[in-house]
């Protein structure tokens, strides 16, 4: 009787190599203040679409160009959570060219995997760099893949109390206006309210608008 073998060895170390890939995007990710890559669908898609693109190209290898066109029918499924940011779509490529690189050769997804992470580190850097002077490297936006109880702060000087916040997005000095505005954004609408609460009486703040979904 001839042994079934079950788990084929050879292919356990491309795995491991995607899921250590994935987990390291999505790190890098919750690092750069990406609160959607938090979720639990958000952290299962992660481990698991490079893994099933890897084995739809991995059996269908013969014929690249229908493991390609597999692979292109998935796209257009649809999630039960729109998309709502350019940067989750591409990381959704980003994962789907790691499981076809990890099948064609493992030196291409590794590349790939660390110019992700350097990539989203240099933007990190420079953001909090521009913000340290009193301008911005880019433009922020609230809703990138997850919605936010959103807080601008408009204040005469600095605020340190919103300065050292963990919730805070961006600050900008307007030199024109002289003021400073602080954008913050809250997953939950309660750290909003208590932090709205702390902030009222502050001397130097000028107005608050408060955005709760």
């Amino acid at each position: 009787m001839e042994n079934l073998q079950i788990i084929d060895f050879d292919e356990v170390e491309p795995l491991i190599l995607l899921i250590v890939s994935s987990f390291l995007i999505r790190q890098t990710l919750i690092f750069a203040n990406q609160g959607w890559a938090k979720s639990y669908s958000q952290t299962i898609s992660f481990f698991l679409l490079p893994i099933i693109t890897f084995v739809i190209t991995k059996t269908i290898s013969g014929n690249i160009a229908l493991s390609l066109g597999m692979i292109g029918a998935l796209s257009i499924v649809r999630f039960r959570h729109p998309v709502k940011s350019a940067l989750e779509l591409i990381i959704y490529f980003d994962l789907i060219t790691l499981g076809i690189a990890t099948s064609v050769r493992t030196k291409w997804s590794i590349q790939l995997v660390l110019l992700t992470i350097l990539i989203i580190l240099f933007v990190k850097f420079f953001g909090n760099l521009f913000k340290k002077r009193g301008k911005s490297f880019y433009n922020i936006s609230f809703n990138e893949g997850i919605e936010h109880h959103d807080l601008e702060v408009y204040a005469i000087d600095h605020v340190e109390a919103l300065e050292n916040n963990e919730h805070l997005k961006n600050m900008i000095n307007d030199k024109e206006n002289n003021e400073f505005i602080y954008k913050l954004s809250f997953e939950k609408k309660e750290d909003l309210i208590e932090c709205k609460k702390k902030i009222e009486n502050e001397k130097l703040i000028k107005k608050i608008e408060a955005q709760i979904l």
